[in-house]
């Protein structure tokens, strides 16, 4: 029997391991955009996928004990930047979180790119990307681009000495090859917090 797009997309869609995002111009080579469109909307009736956000779809991880597992805000934003060729950093409140720092998740979820500026709703959850210079999404560690941006959030002036020894402690688990990197492109005052760490690292080497 002759395979329908449907059965098309469905198959990409069960090759790839659950948790994988899908986007809807992933299946573009199957049909019109408005086939497309449709067909996942069907997917979705009937169970098959979920969707995560407009135009973002996954088949979901099923846990025994808690059943499906809804995708991170960390990795829709990262699938939707790895789709974009674009780099993207979180700031202010999350990055705080994501460091340790907070226990709040807030509600809009700010990350700075150098691709295009958006916005995303993700359940009760909005993703926004805002666009910026080059410089300011350079760092590449993934702990010391967070100690970055949650540094900038808090301030120079406001920052606690706590704070910096959560921070350092922390930037301990970075790799020194990015650490070495990401402190050229830090203001001068968080070069100073990161400059600990580093020398640290490398005196256990």
């Amino acid at each position: 029997m002759r395979e329908t797009v449907e059965d098309k997309i469905l198959t990409k869609i069960k090759k790839a391991k659950r948790g994988t995002l899908f986007f809807s111009n992933n299946f573009t080579s199957f049909g019109s955009s408005e086939t497309v469109r449709r067909l996942l909307n069907r997917l979705v009736e009937k169970g098959e996928i979920d969707r995560v956000a407009a135009g973002i779809f996954v088949r979901p991880e099923i846990d025994k004990i808690i059943g499906k597992i809804t995708p991170k805000i960390e990795d829709i934003a990262d699938a939707i930047a790895r789709r974009d060729k674009a780099k993207i950093v979180p700031t202010g409140a999350y990055a705080m979180n994501m460091l340790g720092l907070s226990t709040q998740v807030p509600m809009k979820i700010v990350y700075l790119t150098d691709g295009s500026a958006r916005n995303i709703k993700v359940g009760n959850y909005t993703i926004s990307f805002i666009r910026t210079a080059p410089k300011n999404v350079a760092a590449i560690g993934k702990i010391s681009r967070l100690a970055i941006q949650a540094l900038k959030s808090i301030g120079q002036e406001n920052v606690s000495q706590v704070e910096i020894e959560q921070i350092q402690n922390a930037l301990m688990k970075e790799k020194v090859s990015h650490l070495e990197h990401d402190i050229r492109v830090a203001p001068a005052w968080i070069k100073e917090i990161i400059r600990y760490s580093l020398q640290k690292l490398k005196g256990n080497e």
